[in-house]
């Protein structure tokens, strides 16, 4: 009986999924090369469970990889070299994306919710993706712990409020690429005077992926010559 429905439920998210226009298209295949299967796993298993345990909108599911997969993948160009840091990782976006494309790299990522972290090194362990490590904890709670070279987020705060929280975790050459929406212009200006403060400069990035869909804009924050 449990094993009928759990059957029944999976088939009716993969139908889903499979209303995404972009899942399992070889644009999507070719534009991952060989992370695709680790970044396709992830996808069914984040359509499958992530509504359920509170990562997404139900909504979201049949836009996932415009919306969310490559909207993560897009910011890959721009992590330079070394430790990677995705702060507020929560659904794993984008530092599971990120870790699956890049697997030569150490990607940590940094959550405060158990039950997202719970869900990090699940979908980490299933989808084949063994550079992460994951620390349950706020930006500002883990500077001790936690150093990268490069730091990134994604839908967690307005810029100010993350190089506050994440200035201190950057490596002395480091710098940040942070994922946001058509704002950004407006939000970096926002942030000029605490990018002073912590000796940073600011650059709006456009990121595309495939042909067709809109770029995903990257705030680029370096330190200051």
């Amino acid at each position: 009986m449990n094993g009928d429905a759990e059957g029944q439920g999976a088939q009716s998210t993969e139908a889903d999924l499979n209303d995404d226009p972009l899942h399992q298209t070889e644009a999507v295949r070719e534009y991952f090369g060989d992370a695709y299967p680790r970044v396709e796993r992830y996808a069914i298993m984040l359509a499958d469970q992530g509504v359920l345990r509170g990562l997404i909108g139900p909504r979201e599911i049949g836009r996932l990889w415009e919306r969310h997969i490559l909207n993560s993948a897009a910011v890959a160009p721009f992590l330079g070299d070394g430790t990677i840091v995705d702060v507020g990782s929560g659904a794993g976006l984008p530092g599971l994306v990120i870790a699956a494309m890049l697997p030569e790299r150490r990607v940590v990522l940094v959550e405060p919710m158990e039950r997202r972290t719970t869900w990090l090194f699940e979908a980490a362990r299933e989808c084949g993706i063994e550079n992460v490590t994951v620390v349950r904890g706020r930006a500002e709670e883990v500077s001790e712990a936690v150093e990268g070279d490069v730091i990134t987020a994604r839908a967690v705060a307005p810029i100010d409020r993350l190089v506050k929280w994440c200035a201190p975790l950057l490596t002395a050459g480091g710098e940040m690429a942070l994922l946001k929406g058509r704002s950004a212009p407006e939000e970096l200006d926002r942030a000029k005077y605490v990018l002073r403060k912590f000796g940073l400069t600011g650059s709006v990035e456009s990121a595309p992926t495939l042909a067709g869909l809109e770029p995903t804009t990257v705030v680029r924050l370096r330190r200051a010559a």
